[in-house]
């Protein structure tokens, strides 16, 4: 069962994106009066897209949603991931090591991957297998599987023979209901207490929050198979 393709996440696994968005989202909600902590949009809603986080909000709070919201959302992420994004500590060096083939697949759009991925070596590392869920495929974003599936597709990989590495919920389900195989990420600045353990009853056969744990934990699942 030694993997064909490794694929990752992009935001809260290969960049510490997430943390910032939950900054930002959480501020926008509570000033349309949803009151709401970063810690909290990180817990409930990392891996979404802004507008599904609109959505199930205003679906739950009754709370008409403006449009206004998704244009500020995205100045203020601009703004943010130009000035004070990280690379999340040994990322680049552990994807430089990998042996095996490998891509992102991420619900961001391909012009904020890009340039969050430029920040460092991990463009040039991936390049140009690089795909936005919203962008390819059926463009339906996780917690669909397309974007995983369209993936393996363009590597002509059996999704059993696929691992994937993802730091949500949503996104686990996504590669789980692709039939691949599941690594949990915690090691970016929205990991919360619990993290590791929604990660695992998402489906995540393990969970890592180093990079540098990743190769070796490849290497463990490549001799040990669970039925996916």
């Amino acid at each position: 069962m030694e993997p064909q393709l490794i694929i990752f996440d992009c935001d809260g696994v290969l960049v510490d994106s997430e943390f910032l968005a939950a900054q930002v989202e959480s501020k926008l909600l509570t000033d349309a009066g949803y009151p709401i902590e970063p810690e909290d949009i990180a817990e409930r809603f990392a891996g979404l897209t802004w507008t599904d986080i609109l959505l199930q909000v205003e679906k739950e709070a009754g709370i008409p949603i403006s449009a206004q919201l998704i244009e500020e959302s995205a100045k203020q992420m601009d703004y943010k991931l130009r000035n004070e994004l990280n690379v999340i500590d040994g990322a680049e060096q552990v994807v430089a090591s990998l042996k095996y083939p490998k891509c992102i697949a991420s619900n961001s759009i391909s012009s904020s991957l890009k340039m969050m991925l430029e920040q460092s070596t991990l463009y040039d590392l991936f390049a140009p297998h690089i795909f936005s869920a919203r962008e390819v495929g059926s463009q339906k974003p996780k917690p669909a599987p397309d974007v995983y599936l369209f993936a393996a597709r363009q590597f002509n990989v059996d999704p059993a023979r696929v691992m994937v590495i993802e730091d949500s919920t949503h996104g686990v389900h996504a590669a789980r209901a692709a039939g691949m195989r599941v690594v949990g990420f915690t090691g970016g600045a929205h990991t919360y207490p619990g993290h590791a353990d929604k990660l695992t009853d998402a489906g995540a056969e393990t969970v890592i929050s180093r990079h540098r744990d990743l190769p070796a934990v490849i290497e463990a699942m490549s001799v040990w198979s669970e039925a996916v």
